[in-house]
């Protein structure tokens, strides 16, 4: 029999008030902060379902914008994050959507610079845990909870074993695994979620296997 950890009850210790609306949006945000490999200038984010129709009284907007800003669930300075964003110049945007999801508790967030930009569909679903169901286009599926790295590279015979290839070498476990590409021989994105987190030096050496475009981690 699996047991439940209290923490998947009761929610992550965090500043409320709901494990879904506020702990669950602070971690989309700070997944896309992750992948995005810098604090951004700037976020337009989309909020679907319930998340639209009750983001200011349930804290996700600030809880969103804290996990942009870099801040754990448990923060102080969660609740002023919004505050906090406008004196670091971030330019933030919430735009409440009428369309149908797939879960009520949607967020889509777009980050960018002043070069570039990155798009993801993030859910809360419960407890405080999230999923990011969608990157740039690709459809995926990553949990949140584990270290992850994620591969864009092409798709060419011999660009999945190199990548395990190197994890292997350095004694690196593979939790989960998936690739999804959007047509032959175009862009794939690899998801690898890991049980450790992966050091920087590997990272590198991933950056140099065949056929890799870019990498960017998750740590837990």
């Amino acid at each position: 029999m699996k047991f439940n950890s209290v923490f998947d009850i009761i929610g992550p210790v965090m500043i409320g008030p709901s494990s879904s609306h506020t702990a669950g949006a602070a971690r989309i945000g700070k997944a896309a902060r992750n992948l995005f490999g810098e604090e951004p200038k700037w976020a337009k984010i989309h909020l679907y379902e319930s998340f639209a129709k009750t983001y200011k009284g349930h804290g996700t907007d600030f809880a969103l914008v804290g996990g942009l800003l870099g801040f754990e669930t448990d923060d102080t300075r969660m609740s002023k994050a919004l505050t906090i964003a406008k004196e670091r110049n971030m330019e933030i945007e919430f735009i409440e959507e009428s369309g149908a999801t797939d879960h009520p508790n949607t967020a889509r967030v777009i980050v960018g610079n002043d070069k570039e930009e990155m798009e993801l569909v993030g859910i809360s679903i419960g407890g405080g845990k999230v999923e990011i169901t969608e990157l740039n286009g690709f459809e995926l599926r990553l949990s949140g909870n584990h270290p992850a790295i994620l591969i864009m590279h092409n798709d060419r015979y011999g660009a999945i074993a190199s990548v395990t290839k190197i994890l292997a070498k350095y004694e690196i476990n593979i939790g989960h695994m998936e690739v999804n590409r959007k047509d032959v021989g175009k862009e794939a994105l690899m998801v690898i979620e890991v049980d450790q987190n992966v050091e920087d030096t590997v990272l590198i050496e991933l950056e140099n296997a065949d056929h890799i475009i870019q990498i960017s981690k998750i740590v837990s």
